[in-house]
């Protein structure tokens, strides 16, 4: 029985007023001198915090510099595969430009005279500007010939790819360092250099954290300008507009030669080179700190002069810092940051020995008061989970406990017994619904039972003959389908059909055994397979209220004289597998049950020794992958090319080997349509050369 709500108490928030409070009475005896002890925290806080931005760092210009290289690797193969097609690289340079947000130009310089109509330079240059617009460019000439630069020569001579050297950029004079990628041509030769722009000016502006002289924490912000500082606090806002960015740490990136590729004070990058600005201090550890950037180190910390681990640091511009560095994987960059020392140290760790064990006394007593206040508050839970245990074995009639207090757990209480009802009946209702779902397909089963029985299923079919060998099968994308194939001998003459009705499922089924039996009916005392064809329209076309229809292939072969008279009702043609492979042509046909008066025409070929017709519906050729690519009609033909020897021509083998590809393009795609193959081989001489 529900209990009378009343007021609600939480009991989250007495839970949490029991523990604070006792929180508060230690951590309140214990704030003096936690006041003396934070300085030696924060120092180590502080060394694992910068630790962390250089990570953050390192791992954004990884991911910017591995997207530019990726994003015009991706489009190797596109450049090689229309090379004959010069006209055509603008096109691509710019589809790589607007793919990544970060390439702001790229270009593709080809060799000398590698496209005569071109001239002697040809270089298609695409440029994003500064509110995205695109521009085409073409450069190259006796003025700017790039064939004698250095960056190009290099770029072909190493024949592989890599980051360039930064440089400016000729036009807009912006920094930039460039994704050089070789570009083969069929012989392997190299015959371009595509060079995929990166602006080094998103590098520029960094957000600093960290404390001034007196302990005031300060967030700001260092634009491009080093002069241009903004930030929250007041703390050490005014000296650093004094003494800018030298005061507070910063990002720097330099290259294997020292020169720099970021730097808060724009007017050294590319222009300024980090072992030149340590010549003129002189503290020797930033020299070697240099060399061992240069040589793709990482460091964080030294046991220099036998002293315990500590932070390497250094002077410059008359301060000491500490300096962390690794190298930027993928590049032959290093990344550093650089943090004045007076950032990190702070008071001693006599001090923080004692607030940790103030710490430690506060938390064993409020793990002692905290067990206390939980267990009496947490004792009507674990009534509660007895309970749910018993109904989660199928007792949904077990009672709940009871609860006095009106908090969340008697929410809990009640939402539980609402869920047990309602649980009780959905496990009544899911037996009925899977008792009905077991009758449903088990009537399927019995529905595609009868399906395949009435299409052929003895191969070979006619043992006892050499003159016509057939193979044929048929798998529906649901337990039924619409797909049909079916074919007898009569007076000397096979008649054959392979149809596919729209749809899937129990309606397209139904057609399909309409259709199968009228060709059956029909052909017994009809010859010509428009007739035969025409007269399956009429009969489809009355009455045709659900708009179904069916595409349809009916052939007529004489099997004395290999005359094949045919006649396709819109459905795929077939394939003549003979000397060679080869689409057999068909008129243009509506499929049967859409218009009731068509007039169908009849087609005739004669068909060599030693011939194979090879008929499918398009669960073959549309076939999809998980890409949703299709296996497709040349693939199709390709297989048939692909038969050789003495099995190539069995019909077996072909649809065997047909499946075989198919299944093996697909993949784990799952199929979306019926797929029915039909194989014939026609192998009567009649005193005819095979």
């Amino acid at each position: 029985m529900k209990q009378k709500k009343g007021k609600i108490r939480s009991f989250a928030k007495r839970l949490t007023w029991g523990i604070a409070l006792t929180q508060l009475i230690v951590m309140a005896l214990a704030s003096y001198y936690i006041y003396k002890l934070a300085d030696g925290l924060i120092k180590e806080e502080e060394q694992d915090l910068y630790k962390s931005y250089l990570a953050v760092g390192h791992s954004s210009i990884r991911a910017i510099t591995q997207e530019v290289a990726l994003g015009t690797i991706n489009h190797r193969a596109q450049i090689e595969d229309n090379l004959g097609q010069p006209d055509k690289m603008a096109a691509i340079m710019e589809q790589i430009v607007t793919d990544n947000p970060h390439v702001r130009s790229c270009g593709i310089s080809f060799v000398a005279d590698y496209y005569p109509q071109k001239g002697r330079w040809f270089c298609p240059l695409v440029v994003k500007g500064d509110s995205g617009q695109i521009e085409r460019r073409f450069v190259g000439d006796a003025a700017h010939d790039y064939l004698k630069a250095d960056w190009f020569t290099e770029a072909v001579k190493a024949d592989s790819s890599y980051w360039s050297k930064p440089f400016f950029d000729a036009t807009d004079s912006i920094p930039l360092v460039a994704w050089l990628m070789p570009v083969h041509d069929k012989q392997g030769r190299t015959v371009a250099v595509v060079g995929a722009d990166l602006s080094l000016g998103w590098f520029s502006g960094k957000r600093i954290r960290g404390m001034d002289y007196e302990g005031n924490s300060f967030s700001v912000y260092i634009g491009s300008d080093p002069h241009e500082i903004s930030g929250s606090g007041n703390a050490g806002l005014e000296e650093m507009r004094d003494r800018r960015w030298r005061l507070f740490s910063y990002n720097f990136i330099i290259d294997k030669d020292g020169s720099y590729i970021a730097h808060p004070d724009t007017s050294l990058v590319i222009k300024g080179n980090y072992f030149e600005c340590a010549k003129a201090t002189a503290d020797t550890i930033d020299d070697e700190i240099g060399r061992r950037m240069a040589a793709g180190n990482r460091g964080f910390y030294s046991d220099a002069e036998g002293e315990p681990a500590h932070f390497e640091y250094f002077d410059f511009d008359g301060y000491n810092a500490y300096m962390f560095y690794e190298p930027v994987e993928g590049t032959s960059w290093s990344i550093a940051l650089a943090v004045p020392r007076m950032l990190v140290d702070g008071i001693g760790m006599i001090t923080g020995t004692v607030m940790l064990i103030l710490i430690a006394i506060a938390l064993l007593v409020t793990r002692i008061v905290g067990r206390i206040i939980i267990k009496r508050a947490t004792k009507p839970l674990k009534k509660l989970a007895d309970s749910a245990g018993e109904v989660a074995k199928g007792n949904f009639n077990t009672p709940l406990p009871r609860i006095k207090h009106n908090d969340e757990i008697r929410l809990l209480r009640d939402s539980f017994e609402g869920m047990q009802h309602s649980l009780s009946d959905y496990v009544d209702e899911l037996k009925k619904t899977t008792a009905s779902k077991a009758a449903i397909e088990n009537e399927l089963r019995v529905a595609h039972d009868i399906q395949m029985s009435m299409l052929p299923k003895t191969f070979p079919p006619y043992p006892e003959r050499d003159d016509i060998d057939i193979y044929g099968t048929l798998t529906p994308a649901k337990d039924v389908g619409g797909d049909l194939f079916d074919f007898f001998i009569r007076d000397e003459q096979l008649f054959f059909c392979i149809g596919d009705v729209s749809g899937k499922g129990v309606p397209a089924s139904l057609v399909m055994a309409v259709t199968r039996s009228l060709f059956r009916n029909i052909s017994a005392h009809v010859a010509e397979p428009h007739h035969i064809v025409k007269t399956l329209n009429k009969a489809m076309a009355d009455g045709n209220e659900t708009s179904m229809f069916v595409t349809l292939f009916v052939g007529v072969i004489d099997l004395q004289t290999g005359v094949l008279h045919y006649c396709n009702a819109g459905h795929n043609s077939p394939l003549i597998i003979g000397r060679s492979v080869s689409l057999l042509p068909c008129d243009a046909n509506l499929p049967i049950g859409i218009v009731n008066d068509w007039t169908f025409t009849c087609q005739q070929i004669e068909l060599e020794p030693q011939t194979t017709i090879f008929l499918y519906t398009d669960g073959l050729n549309e076939a999809e992958d998980v890409t949703h690519a299709q296996f497709g009609e040349k693939r199709i033909i390709g297989v048939a090319n692909s038969f050789t020897g003495e099995e190539a021509g069995q019909p077996a083998t072909l649809v065997g080997k047909m499946a075989e590809a198919v299944s093996n393009f697909v993949g784990e795609a799952e199929q979306s349509d019926d797929l029915t193959m039909l194989a014939i081989k026609y192998a009567n001489t009649n005193g005819k050369e095979g």
